[in-house]
């Protein structure tokens, strides 16, 4: 395998690209998690190495930083990724797609629905639902795998809704401060990712309420799912159920969809967060779909 760093003009970054030594048959743009806007990472290494002695070119990048200290908004990303596949696709001559994790997966599904050039979507922790809806469903989870009751969790539900009704425009800052103020010393309140008071300049949530089962709908090439048995970030039933639906809708035949026993969100067991750590049936599930597709 052969990296180097490469110059990518409309997409005003620059970029890190990985070749096999042999013949170049197919390529990918790997997108980023909320978490990690870089272009060399853990999943990004791994996947890699793991697809790369099979002929396919990976190429990332550094993601944009939000100018308001939020999410980047997914159209931002989704145009990145497409100049970036623009880009790998004229310097390689060969079929590109996309590999992406997380909230990535939002993205690659928009750049799908709206562009010809994707050949082929790999998605890990994909969610079938909103930002917002997935948030709460992993702070629920959160919640529950601490241990606490039914009713601790259904005020975290309560007081995560209210503050998705303030960036709305729904909700005034004073009853958003007041409930803050009524929970926040709850033993359960860590969990919410949610602040000890308003922010002065509330951070804009541009996607928060992105629906991606219309967009999934106009996915028509082959897509590889992943998801692991332990996924405590994504509604892995509900998201699948979405793409399913979706698939049908597009008549789209071709959906591998593969659960990884002992996984999380993170693909490995366990906390680690290194490329030895990544679980070796996500690896093998990586491998062989990409060496038949």
């Amino acid at each position: 395998m052969m990296t180097f760093e490469v110059s990518i003009p409309d997409l005003g970054r620059a970029g890190l690209l990985r070749v096999p030594d042999g013949p170049v048959l197919a390529g990918m743009v790997a997108l980023h998690p909320a978490n990690d806007p870089g272009r060399d990472q853990p999943t990004f290494e791994h996947l890699a190495a793991t697809v790369v002695p099979l002929g396919y070119a990976v190429l990332s990048y550094d993601r944009r930083a939000d100018p308001d200290g939020g999410d980047v908004p997914f159209a931002l990303q989704a145009a990145d990724a497409l100049a970036a596949l623009r880009w790998l696709s004229d310097h390689q001559g060969v079929p590109v797609g996309l590999w992406a994790f997380s909230q990535g997966t939002w993205v690659a599904g928009l750049v799908a629905a709206e562009s010809d050039l994707v050949s082929f979507l790999a998605l890990l922790g994909c969610p079938g639902v909103s930002p917002a809806t997935q948030m709460r469903f992993h702070t629920d989870e959160l919640l529950r795998r601490a241990g606490h009751d039914a009713t601790a969790r259904a005020e975290a539900l309560a007081l995560r809704a209210a503050l998705e009704d303030l960036i709305r425009g729904d909700l005034d800052r004073e009853r958003a401060a007041a409930l803050l103020d009524a929970h926040r010393d709850r033993p359960w309140f860590p969990l919410t990712y949610l602040p000890d008071d308003v922010p002065v300049g509330l951070p804009a949530w541009t996607d928060m309420d992105h629906d991606p089962a219309p967009v999934y709908a106009r996915v028509t090439c082959p897509v590889l799912l992943v998801y692991g048995a332990e996924e405590n970030c994504v509604p892995v039933a509900a998201s699948v159920g979405v793409w399913r639906r979706a698939a049908e809708a597009a008549g789209n035949a071709d959906l591998t969809i593969v659960e990884v026993p002992g996984m999380g969100h993170w693909p490995a067991e366990g906390n680690r967060r290194d490329v030895a750590g990544i679980s070796p049936d996500y690896t093998r599930a990586l491998a062989d779909w990409f060496a038949r597709t």
